[in-house]
């Protein structure tokens, strides 16, 4: 009997119909393999996962194949974005036997949970052929499989990091990693390492505030290039904005056509910062389009943002992006569409699939002639308009409560930055206002979702879907990730009881997910056992529970003035420090906080009766030093402790700096306060 049919995941939902007896993972399910003394069959993946397609296809909807797993196994089927501690654990193993991992992961074990034999895809074939060798070995080598297991277990212990090396994060180590990311840089098509290329989102974050703090030309210069040849190539969507997860080439031409919410609300925020401390135009363009994706194709009104749409359309790949010079001629007409061809790179020969392109931007347009880029505009809409009409990808519209903190945090810095480049006489004026307009309706929305039913009971759950929360508890990064969305939504709106809540949700961290060496466990002391309960510190696809809690707890500190907070952050900190220098592209996010807690952060308070319009507001939110805090309201405004005591001079708009809790003089003027911003 499969059991998936009243699943909230829509992952564990598309295997509801498989021949298969799925099980969700409960206690039940382990149960039952002890009962009939068979062992475990654990298949994780995800929603928008393209070869978790593939394999449901080939082997979990085949007859024959469903006989063979029900006949000989339990077996579970786990959404990794509901589960991030079942997946935690389980590719910790799947990467010690076999040196890497991804999805779908395929792990076998015993009735206790211990994990003997892990990999990934299988074919068919070798799906069956590995069933039954798992199935024979079970019965009849028994004991090589439970030292097997032992002995996995014991190798996955040993990979949590809690209770190792610390070391404060200095000056010295922070350069180190800016230095190897530098020498790992690929300085002919951007980014880092070969294929499949994943956009370094939290890496260049940390480069944007290395370059701020040390004038570093090179730090800057990666991020540059980066950026635009992301938003050049086929990664970037070029009809509707948004990024997909990765490139399958080394030169970001073919797209793994996925979309997620993480890898979106991340590079909102790097393309957001690369505009708000050069100015460019193109970063404007990508971080205005990017946050009215998210608004238009990922909010769901009355609940929050989506987790990704879908690799496949009717099962193929590329099946709504792709295009042919015929078919763009077919919308466009013979002389533009040759021009959108040129433009497009979109060619005979292909550089995708069966002669069909995937959209690249060949030709500069944001800084191109203002014919040329109206040309360009109306092109894409058409082209849109086009598109639009094709079969669509499916959207996981389950909610998840780190990625939608995310979301949040990189939307708040985006209305902030577009206030300070507001130009009402620029051609895209009105374009700019309306996302703003969009983004920050969907902002609201999305904290009170987040506060009214992730929150239950003082603590958070993991997902909902349909308005309604999941069992699942929040993970470490949940907390972490919701609390600095809720710092940033309280700077943004000057509202104390996002400020509150936040200090609840770190109090709760605080309490129930820290480690004796001052780091943090990635599941509360009160959760779910499982075979280890993991502490991974490395930031990946979106920053670790460890760094997102710091962030959070940096932030809360300086908006509050309790230096309890920044002291756990500090001590959190050094738990990752040791592996900054030495492994800088997977401590991305702790790298970008450590920025932060060298700067101080500032805390930036503007006493103002119009924090919407004020040259003061603009001027902190233009110059702020990396990581800094900025409040701006009236004298003593409820709930907001940065503007206490602090009054207007002559009844004058006045800002306040400080800068590790000890102050400046109060200034009225924007020259003086930009001076002791820098």
């Amino acid at each position: 009997m499969n059991r998936l049919a009243n699943a909230t995941s829509p992952y564990l939902l598309q295997h509801a119909d498989n021949p298969v007896d799925w099980w969700p993972w409960c206690e039940e399910a382990f149960a039952e393999a002890k009962r009939r003394d068979v062992p475990v069959l654990i298949s994780v993946g995800y929603a928008a996962c393209h070869w978790c397609h593939v394999m449901a296809h080939e082997s979990f909807e085949n007859e024959a194949v469903g006989r063979l797993i029900n006949d000989g196994f339990v077996a579970i089927k786990v959404d990794r974005e509901e589960r991030p501690d079942v997946d935690a654990v389980y590719m910790t193993a799947t990467q010690a036997m076999t040196g890497q991992g991804g999805w779908p992961m395929t792990v076998f074990a015993t009735p206790d949970g211990t994990p003997f034999f892990c990999g990934t895809y299988f074919p068919r074939a070798n799906f069956i052929r590995l069933l039954d060798s798992v199935g024979t070995a079970w019965r009849d080598q028994r004991e090589a499989v439970l030292r097997q297991g032992a002995a996995v277990v014991e190798a996955i212990g040993g990979a949590q990091a809690v209770g190792g090396l610390t070391a404060p994060l200095t000056v010295e180590l922070l350069d180190a990693a800016a230095d190897q990311l530098a020498t790992e840089y690929d300085r002919t098509n951007g980014g880092f390492g070969g294929a499949p290329k994943f956009p370094p989102h939290m890496n260049l974050l940390f480069l944007l505030r290395h370059h701020q703090r040390t004038g570093t030309a090179m730090s800057l210069e990666i991020v540059r290039h980066t950026c635009e040849a992301m938003a050049r190539g086929g990664i970037y969507d070029q009809l509707a904005g948004g990024f997909a997860r990765y490139s399958v080439d080394a030169h970001w031409t073919v797209p793994h056509f996925e979309k997620m919410l993480y890898d979106n609300a991340l590079l909102l925020r790097v393309y957001t910062q690369l505009w708000r401390l050069t100015g460019d135009r193109l970063a404007r363009r990508v971080a205005r389009d990017t946050a009215r994706f998210l608004a238009d194709e990922l909010h769901k009104p009355g609940e929050g943002f989506a987790s990704a749409l879908d690799a496949d359309t009717e099962g193929v790949e590329g099946l709504t992006y792709a295009w042919t010079p015929a078919q763009l001629v077919e919308v466009l007409g013979e002389e533009d569409g040759r021009w959108a061809a040129d433009l497009f790179a979109v060619t005979e020969e292909g550089s995708f699939e069966h002669g069909m392109s995937v959209l690249r931007l060949a030709r500069d347009v944001d800084d191109a002639d203002p014919v040329v880029r109206a040309r360009w505009r109306a092109v894409v809409g058409r082209l849109l308009a086009a598109r639009d009409n094709r079969p669509q990808p499916a959207r996981d519209d389950k909610v998840v409560a780190a990625w939608n903190g995310l979301a949040i945090t990189a939307i708040a810095e985006f209305l902030q930055v577009a206030a300070v480049y507001a130009a009402p006489d620029d051609e895209d004026a009105n374009l700019m206002d309306g996302v703003a307009i969009v983004a920050d309706g969907a902002l609201r929305d999305t904290a009170e979702h987040l506060a009214k039913v992730h929150l239950v009971d003082g603590r958070l759950r993991r997902v909902s879907r349909d308005g309604v929360v999941g069992e699942p508890a929040g993970v470490l990064e949940d907390y972490g990730c919701v609390a600095e969305a809720f710092c940033a939504l309280h700077q943004l709106t000057g509202e104390g009881r996002w400020l509150e809540l936040a200090g609840q949700l770190l109090d709760v961290a605080l309490a129930r997910f820290a480690a004796p060496d001052g780091g943090f466990f990635d599941t509360a002391d009160d959760a779910e056992r499982l075979v280890t309960r993991p502490a991974d510190p490395t930031d990946n696809a979106t920053p670790s529970g460890r760094s997102a809690i710091v962030a959070a707890l940096v932030a809360y500190a300086a908006l509050s003035g309790e230096v309890r907070y920044r002291e756990a952050a500090e001590a959190a900190l050094s738990t990752v420090a040791p592996i900054v220098g030495r492994h800088a592209r997977f401590t991305g996010y702790a790298a970008t906080v450590g920025e932060a807690l060298l700067s101080g952060p500032y805390e930036i308070a503007v006493v103002t009766d119009d924090p919407s319009d004020d040259p003061l507001v603009r001027a902190a939110h233009r110059y702020a030093p990396p990581g800094a805090v900025t409040v701006a309201g009236r004298t003593d405004q409820p709930g907001v402790p940065l503007l206490a005591d602090r009054p207007a001079l002559d009844g004058r708009a006045t800002a306040y700096v400080c800068r590790g809790f000890v102050c400046d003089r109060p200034v009225t003027s924007v020259d003086d306060l930009v001076a002791q911003l820098g």
